[in-house]
């Protein structure tokens, strides 16, 4: 049985305006959303404490803009382009738009595990030699570039002596406390 032409029209247009559409949002929704900021379902805050989570399901906004995209790029190829008739596009479509689904939701999955976590810990500076990033005032507050954690890092700091302490003078953590670094001058 012949599909009707004016029914072949208005399938193929569905497949269009439904991949056209979902596209654009796609697109927007990547692009205002990654470069301009916004909230995602992929939370790009990189000092968490513990591993990653699973909260990011198969199921989101993104995976089923990329199922209705590949749905609706492949009917309308399949139709248009290649003649198929209307069970094999849309057998076509679903196929391809799954495999959109499932690659965007691996890739965005993907992307949720590269989020480091990272905890330092201020108690490993205790005795290392850093650097005054700030000048202080005899038992004043500052700050001071050193190493915690084997990374370089700028830290609040309070001078524990009664002497000054300028911008780039060494010195030394004498302890932590409350997350706050307090130190004294060294010649070394």
């Amino acid at each position: 049985m012949a599909i009707p032409k004016e029914t072949l029209d208005i399938i193929w247009q569905i497949y269009y305006y439904v991949a056209v559409f979902s596209t654009i949002i796609f697109a927007i929704k990547l692009i205002i959303f990654t470069f301009v900021g916004g909230d995602t379902e992929v939370n790009a805050d990189f000092n968490t404490e513990t591993d990653t989570d699973t909260s990011f399901g198969f199921i989101s906004l993104q995976t089923i803009l990329a199922f209705f995209m590949g749905f609706g790029w492949m009917g309308y190829a399949m139709l248009k382009q290649f003649g198929q008739g209307q069970i094999v596009s849309l057998l076509s479509a679903v196929g391809i738009g799954l495999v959109f689904m499932i690659g965007t939701a691996l890739l965005m999955f993907s992307v949720k595990k590269l989020e480091k976590s990272v905890k330092k810990d201020k108690t490993t500076a205790i005795g290392k030699i850093g650097k005054a990033y700030t000048n202080f005032d005899p038992k004043g507050n500052g700050q001071i570039e050193i190493a915690v954690n084997e990374q370089l890092t700028v830290a609040d700091a309070v001078n524990t002596t009664d002497e000054t302490i300028n911008a780039f003078d060494n010195v030394k953590v004498i302890k932590v406390e409350n997350d706050i670094l307090y130190i004294e001058k060294t010649d070394k």
